[in-house]
């Protein structure tokens, strides 16, 4: 299968996955010369509390995307696919994550989607919900997922 174009989702936690994550979307997008595109979707609060912080004049001037492009977990990604070569795109969008990830991979023409995430339990799934379980149900292509490492904690005797 020849992939054109690959949509990244890539949100506020994934600074602790971008090398995960960029090691992933190289392995797929470099061999098969894939546009990569990275989508962030912010909720209206982190949006409103993104664009502020980012010194946007509120209401003017702060677009989805100039806000999802200077973004710091975006912008790691982007220097680490940078340094492996690959070119990227990025796009941002406002309202419930997974429905946006899911209109941007429609609206990318997305062969595949890449999502980030941590290991759950079915309890910690139920109760809390998973943003990467609610895009691969609905996702109009097939979705990879990355699990981050796992953290070792230091242990002192």
């Amino acid at each position: 299968m020849t992939l054109e174009t690959i949509l990244l989702a890539v949100g506020p936690s994934d600074k602790d996955r971008a090398e995960e994550l960029a090691e992933a979307v190289t392995e797929i997008a470099v061999p098969s010369d894939a546009d990569v595109v990275i989508g962030h979707v912010f909720t209206r609060e982190e949006f409103d509390s993104a664009a502020e912080r980012l010194e946007f004049e509120m209401g003017n001037d702060a677009e989805p995307d100039e806000v999802a492009r200077r973004h710091q977990s975006v912008r790691d990604i982007v220097d680490r696919l940078s340094e492996n070569g690959v070119d990227v795109t990025v796009r941002g969008a406002v309202g419930d994550h997974a429905e946006m990830i899911n209109r941007l991979a429609e609206q990318t023409g997305a062969d595949r989607v890449v999502v980030g995430g941590r290991k759950r339990s079915p309890t910690g799934k139920a109760v809390f919900g998973s943003l990467a379980q609610e895009v691969m149900l609905s996702a109009p292509c097939p979705v990879t997922f990355v699990r981050g490492r796992e953290k070792k904690q230091k242990i002192e005797a």
